[in-house]
């Protein structure tokens, strides 16, 4: 490994990890195609309802993070919670990814950089800007990342049959929304970025490292697109969440 002037750019895929999942971590009896949902009350309404089966817990320093089963259309499905940011989510992807996961669907939740999108509007990222430390650990330094063009296919193909609109576009990740600054903002909407979250090109990294396929899908939320931030906190994001979900689920079967 060759030395640089700063530590994130010094990686590292020579040498062998020190802590590998797959050798503390057994797979699983559970379904390869993977959803992983950012909405925790969309998971605890399906569980109440009793379409959520619990298979196998995963645990950190904040606690338990389950891992669900859900039947549809005769097919399985796992579903789970990633977390928020980039090293958690990507931690829990990789221990899923040693239980079996081999095909992941990610629905989430983002700020918006262009006023016009309205809050739950669907945005399907196909590049992400990785401003966020994590992917730097999995492949080698770039500016940007792809997203896996099977998985943004297949989502396409599910928006496309409940005729949805959506925005096929440049999602930019990064670590902490307390320091998108009004240049950074500024920058990254002259790249192209149609929307902020923390963790798509990190979740991107790890699937490229571990060969599996990672599509994601977002719905714009907050505004960050000017000086003043607008939360949108009047717009009731109940529908499209669940509806992301399911999307989700279906575009995982379509894989």
């Amino acid at each position: 490994m060759i030395k640089k002037e700063f530590p994130i750019l010094e990686f590292d895929g020579v040498s062998a990890n020190i802590i590998e999942p797959s050798k503390f971590i057994q797979k699983i009896d559970m379904s390869d195609r993977v959803v992983m949902c950012f909405y925790s009350e969309v998971i605890e309404k399906l569980v109440r309802d009793g379409k959520l089966k619990e298979i196998r817990p995963l645990y950190s320093q904040i606690g338990k993070h389950q891992i669900y089963e859900l039947e549809y259309e005769n097919k399985r499905v796992t579903v789970f919670h990633p977390g928020v940011g980039a090293a958690l989510g990507t931690a829990l992807m990789e221990e899923v990814i040693a239980l079996g996961g081999r095909k992941f669907i990610s629905c989430g939740s983002g700020g918006v950089l262009d006023k016009n999108i309205a809050a739950g509007h669907i945005i399907v990222p196909n590049a992400a800007v990785r401003d966020e430390g994590t992917s730097y650990h999995y492949v080698e330094p770039s500016r940007e990342i792809y997203v896996n063009s099977e998985a943004v296919t297949a989502i396409e193909k599910v928006l496309k049959a409940h005729k949805c609109s959506y925005l096929l576009a440049k999602t930019w990740s990064t670590d902490s929304f307390y320091r998108e600054t009004i240049d950074k903002m500024k920058q990254r909407k002259e790249e192209g970025c149609l929307v902020v979250e923390m963790e798509c090109s990190a979740f991107c990294a790890v699937a490229e490292y571990r060969k599996v396929v990672f599509g994601q899908m977002i719905y714009g939320g907050d505004d960050i697109s000017c000086e003043e931030w607008d939360g949108r906190s009047e717009v009731d994001r109940k529908f499209v969440r669940e509806a992301l979900f399911w999307f989700s689920v279906e575009a995982c079967l379509e894989l």
